[in-house]
């Protein structure tokens, strides 16, 4: 037995989204496989499964028009638990089953960790769920991002800060942050003139933030920025909520629409930066698009931040296949070519690969109020 069929057969692919799609694969069609390692377990659970919602969704739709096309869309998921050497070794597991390419993955030191498979294997990662600026310095061969970086997303929240006259700022962040997402974090503060009043490294599995919250309460800063997870983030709000800190509350991207979620629970507020169109603007065509097509999964997903994000990661994904499939045969090749190619507007966000691995910059800043709503 080939070792593809005994990964398949051992389950280590279990997480193939196929029977969501509601028909039998059609057999004129080409069956065009994309992997994806995620955190389906562990702290950021929640993130990983709205980024598989938002892919499947994206594939879903398409398989709709399967027999316009001729093309079928399967999505194979692996879960990670958010663990660097789980993805890396899930990574080498997709390839060996004959992914066509990589997507959604949501570690992104991890995925940085994989970019050495690309070039052998002539496999494209599309869309990792992260700003991480390991995947975006120097072009890395064969990267493409649909999502802004963590430079542009910091540039955008401290130059608000600046704007807003906040300068008394404490930063809290993973302590398994790496050194180039660091560097932006420390270039922004830097170019805003910004000197952190504190600077706490967090561990993302951990359950206790008492000293944290002490801390920060000494600092007396005017805001607190964060850079982590939903879990650590909500916790260490609720600690300074309870203290009566006076300030405010940034976010980064990282802490997704679970944090959101937990924060509108609990009638807190928080200011966080978002890379995809906020999900209430449902005249933007992606966004009611997203929602609509979410319903083909009979899941119950529902459309937030995270779950959008990987929605265009899919929706990505698909106008490259097409785009490939014109031309005859779709191999790993083909795709990665078709993505080094693409512009593409999937109606309110625009993906554009010209020589670069970012295909977006797109950064906005939303307020969530004590009612749970987005403002601002």
């Amino acid at each position: 037995m080939k070792r593809r069929s005994l990964l398949l057969a051992s389950g280590s692919l279990a997480g193939v989204l196929a029977a969501p799609f509601g028909r039998a694969m059609a057999s004129s069609s080409r069956v065009i496989r994309f992997g994806q390692s995620a955190a389906l377990s562990g702290p950021q659970a929640v993130y990983g499964q709205d980024v598989q919602n938002g892919i499947a969704a994206a594939f879903a739709a398409a398989n709709a028009d399967e027999a316009s096309n001729g093309v079928r869309f399967e999505l194979a998921t692996v879960d990670d638990g958010g663990v660097r050497v789980k993805c890396m070794a899930n990574a080498l597991k997709l390839l060996d089953s004959g992914v066509t390419a990589f997507i959604g993955f949501t570690n992104g030191v991890a995925a940085e960790a994989c970019v050495p498979m690309l070039d052998d294997s002539q496999v494209a990662m599309l869309g990792t769920a992260s700003g991480n600026m390991g995947l975006r310095a120097q072009n890395p061969k064969g990267v493409f991002n649909v999502r802004a970086g963590y430079d542009a997303e910091f540039s955008r929240i401290v130059n608000y800060l600046k704007d807003c006259g906040l300068q008394r700022v404490a930063l809290v962040r993973l302590n398994d942050t790496s050194q180039s997402n660091l560097d932006a974090m420390n270039g922004a503060l830097s170019a805003a003139g910004i000197v952190p009043r504190a600077s706490l490294n967090i561990d993302r599995h951990a359950t206790n933030f008492d000293d944290v919250a002490n801390e920060l309460m000494a600092a007396k800063p005017d805001c607190v920025l964060f850079v982590a997870n939903a879990g650590p983030v909500s916790a260490i709000i609720s600690k300074l909520t309870q203290a009566r800190f006076p300030g405010l509350y940034y976010a980064s991207s990282y802490a997704g629409q679970d944090l959101i979620d937990r924060l509108a629970a609990r009638h807190q507020t928080c200011v966080m930066s978002t890379v995809v169109p906020r999900t209430s603007a449902m005249g933007v065509n992606v966004v009611a698009h997203c929602r609509r097509d979410l319903a083909l999964l009979k899941n119950d997903a529902r459309i937030g931040i995270t779950t959008l994000e990987g929605y265009i990661a899919g929706r990505t994904a698909v106008e490259a296949t097409l785009l490939a499939a014109r031309s005859g045969s779709v191999s790993r090749g083909r795709v990665k070519d078709a993505l080094a190619g693409l512009h593409s507007d999937l109606g309110g966000y625009k993906v554009e690969f010209a020589g670069t691995t970012q295909g977006s910059r797109y950064v906005d800043l939303i307020t969530l109020d004590k009612f749970g709503r987005v403002i601002g």
